[in-house]
């Protein structure tokens, strides 16, 4: 798995990126797509935000199981990967955390049945909904453009780059 990003202060305030040497935090998230072509995001209505699916890495839980488990519960869907995307590091200096994200694209099979959101996904109005790919960066473009929280911009930058990246091999597949 190879290094796709790395998102530091800087991308926000300018200046010099600074690094942290330990990973804080590791997780798997990415891009779940349907059987009409739409992209899975997690509505997070008491924010007003949305993001995609995903979390951190349970123990002795590899980065796939992780990824299809969060789908699951998250979502209520059963899926399977059919890409594999590299890794994000976020790097946020102010707090002190470093964030590895396993990123990848999974393809929705069914309907497992009720999601099994945390306490605080469901305080967080945590629900999903479908839309197209290009609905999903323009929504994401926007909550850049006016977030004004220091982890959440992080957030929103990680999941835009695994968006983006994940519409362009998707659109790939299709021309072939």
């Amino acid at each position: 798995m190879y290094l796709l990003k790395i998102i530091t202060d800087s991308d926000f305030c300018g200046g010099e990126p600074g690094y942290l040497n330990e990973v804080s935090r590791h997780a798997s998230r990415g891009v779940l797509i349907n059987n009409d072509g739409q992209v899975a995001m997690m509505e997070l209505e008491a924010e007003n935000l949305y993001k995609l699916p995903g979390g951190g890495l349970e123990k002795d839980e590899n980065k796939e199981e992780a990824f299809v488990r969060e789908i699951r519960e998250e979502t209520g869907y059963k899926a399977v990967i059919i890409h594999e995307l590299g890794y994000i590091d976020e790097h946020k200096v102010k707090n002190h955390f470093m964030q590895r994200s396993y990123c990848y694209i999974a393809k929705a099979t069914d309907r497992q049945g009720s999601v099994a959101l945390s306490e605080d996904e469901l305080q967080l109005g945590m629900r999903v909904e479908w839309m197209s790919p290009e609905e999903a960066v323009t929504q994401l473009q926007e909550l850049i453009h006016h977030c004004k929280d220091y982890s959440t911009k992080f957030m929103l930058l990680r999941d835009l780059t695994i968006l983006e990246l994940a519409s362009c091999w998707l659109k790939e597949g299709e021309e072939t």
